[in-house]
């Protein structure tokens, strides 16, 4: 795989979609895509069958279509970063080192576990070239376009679009809390409190939103974590039988619904 992976006919795992100049929003995507490059696809150990059934479940279905609706209606359009890749290339939002407390369950930035513990990848996979090829470049992009909206805008709000299973799954760590339609990931040193007004407002007639549960935390590239109180976060985890048929199936009534919500907040957060 090490080889096949410097391939210059690899695809980019991203694309940085423009929006408004003076908008300072980024809706952040990056569990939407299926795509598995074959060289990478080599090193899965699930047959054909098990593996679109994983991309079922672990797939953000729709989250992308949601993301660029949103971007189409909103008063000022957002930018969007998408991962045009499987997370089961890699996970943009892991740790990268061991710091990630999904090692326990074998889903650091490089997966070797599914989401119901079943082998991905053998567990002695070394994941430096997956990580080298596809991560950094990642992580090095999504900085780059907080770089951008901080010159142009002296702010940046990165708004992470996510959905999850109505019924948690064996790889949850923190799945024994309260599954809203809505669930709001937040951070102590990104997500001021407004920020989390705005969206419950926004989601409200969705049935409410619930915090930090069943999953917490916002996405900000390394470079400004913790270190940069202009760039904002909030994650958005929107419960998939809300919008489509579950595990990966088509979407339903409820999406024009969720993207009427989500340009509320693009709409409320970028102005």
């Amino acid at each position: 795989m090490d080889d096949s992976l410097n391939s210059p006919d690899l695809p980019d795992s991203f694309e940085l979609l423009p929006g408004a100049p003076e908008s300072p929003v980024i809706l952040h995507v990056p569990h939407s895509s299926r795509q598995i490059p074959a060289p990478v696809r080599d090193g899965i150990v699930l047959d054909d069958v098990a593996l679109e059934l994983e991309l079922d479940h672990i797939t953000d279905a729709h989250t992308a279509e949601l993301a660029a609706a949103a971007a189409e209606a909103a008063g000022l359009a957002p930018w969007r970063f998408v991962n045009r890749l499987s997370r089961l290339v890699i996970d943009p939002e892991r740790f990268p080192d061991d710091r990630e407390e999904m090692l326990a369950v074998g889903m650091g930035a490089v997966y070797t576990r599914t989401t119901h513990r079943a082998p991905l990848r053998p567990a002695d996979v070394d994941p430096r070239p997956l990580v080298d090829r596809f991560f950094h470049p990642y992580a090095r992009a999504m900085t780059a376009a907080v770089a951008d909206r901080l010159a142009a805008t002296g702010r940046a709000v990165v708004l992470d679009v996510h959905s999850y299973p109505t019924a948690r799954l064996p790889y949850e760590l923190h799945g024994d809390g309260p599954r809203p339609p809505i669930c709001l990931g937040t951070d102590s040193f990104h997500t001021p409190p407004e920020m989390v007004a705005l969206a419950e407002k926004a989601f409200a007639g969705l049935g409410g939103a619930g915090i930090d549960s069943p999953f917490a935390g916002a996405y900000v590239p390394l470079r400004y974590y913790e270190r940069e109180p202009r760039v904002t976060a909030l994650m958005v985890e929107i419960r998939r039988d809300t919008y489509m048929t579950e595990p990966g199936g088509p979407a339903g009534p409820g999406f024009s619904r969720v993207a009427s919500a989500l340009t509320a907040l693009v709409d409320s957060v970028g102005g």
